[in-house]
């Protein structure tokens, strides 16, 4: 996510999406009642309004609304609202849906941002340690790449001697193991969690037969693009594989959160879980760590009771506690589900 602009004073931070894991940061930032200003398309009807008759037609529009609905999916974050303001030909007061997607730009206006909706929009914006390798390659060429906030960092291109009789056999004993041994350097350097293993027909299939590192097995998510050469790379960065790589790494600091919750719970220790334990845990100063799942906030929204649960956010970081929006599409989220979406990891025992 790119910072566009940010001004506090008046509540606002403009910002562009750059990928489409910065659209699960903003569907745990953006709340109803919130305003919601940038362009968007708009379906307007020419002709005579008496008779009915005309053609509908497509337009850009800049307008702002009023957040009522935010509707989460893979690939499109939709926020639902009331248009407060357009141009003339759309009536204020009329429903819209923004459809945020790569390369939307939009401005979010809050009467009071929480410390940890700015934490998630600086963690989207900040450019971090990646832990993410690309390989891509065929049988007489390879490229590695590491993935970087925008785009990918090239850092070797290989050349195997590899003569076209014999191949199976030369590429098994010779650049197989090259770009074996090439994975291991680079997973240890850059202490990489997950390599995304491409290349055109059957060669990745082969080339993780002959992987016996299983520490580095675990690590490789196989995809499949058109040739092995370096405009590949942006193919790979475009696929569901990358994406779920990223949604992985994500998930890691939030797995281990809830592990730590799950842990206190199991020796009866220093825990909370469900929304009246937590809500006690909350209110006496506790509560080191809010954990809820999106889920759960999901599930507030539509029932109108979010309210209550935004005022627990917002107290435990005014008693500095952290709050933590947990992913329900993970074994973690699931768990924290179970517990009723909402838990906390607390500074001491609460009778």
């Amino acid at each position: 996510m790119k910072l566009i602009n940010k001004n506090l004073k008046k509540g606002e931070l403009k910002v562009k999406i750059e990928n489409l894991d910065d659209l699960w940061y903003l569907s745990a930032v953006i709340d109803p009642n919130d305003i919601i200003k940038g362009k968007t398309v708009r379906k307007l009807k020419l002709g005579d309004k008496e008779t009915r008759s005309g053609s509908v037609i497509k337009k850009s529009v800049f307008i702002k609304l009023k957040a009522d609905k935010i509707e989460f999916t893979k690939d499109k974050l939709r926020i639902g609202g009331i248009i407060i303001e357009g141009p003339e030909d759309i009536p204020r007061g009329s429903h819209h849906t923004f459809t945020l997607e790569e390369n939307s730009i939009i401005t979010i206006i809050k009467e009071r941002w929480l410390n940890f909706q700015l934490d998630k929009v600086n963690e989207a914006c900040k450019e971090k340690k990646s832990k993410i390798l690309i390989c891509i390659f065929d049988r007489e060429e390879a490229y590695f790449a590491l993935l970087k906030k925008n785009g990918y960092e090239l850092l070797l291109n290989l050349k195997g001697d590899v003569q076209k009789k014999a191949v199976e056999e030369r590429i098994k004993g010779g650049f197989y193991g090259l770009i074996i041994n090439t994975l291991k350097e680079y997973a240890k350097r850059y202490e990489i969690e997950r390599i995304i293993l491409a290349s055109p027909s059957f060669w990745k299939e082969e080339l993780f037969k002959e992987l016996k590192d299983d520490d580095l097995r675990k690590k490789i998510i196989q995809a499949t693009c058109s040739s092995a050469d370096e405009k590949s790379i942006n193919e790979v960065l475009k696929r569901s594989e990358l994406k779920e790589a990223l949604h992985e790494q994500r998930a890691a600091d939030e797995m281990k959160a809830v592990e730590e919750l799950l842990e206190e719970i199991s020796k009866d220790g220093k825990a909370a879980y469900g929304i009246m334990e937590t809500t006690t845990a909350v209110e006496s100063g506790a509560a080191k760590t809010l954990l809820l799942t999106d889920n759960f906030i999901i599930k507030k929204r539509e029932q109108q009771n979010f309210d209550k649960i935004e005022s627990l956010m917002k107290l435990t970081e005014q008693l500095k506690g952290k709050v933590m929006i947990i992913s329900s599409e993970h074994d973690a989220g699931r768990k924290l589900d179970g517990l009723g979406g909402i838990g906390s990891v607390l500074r001491y025992r609460v009778n």
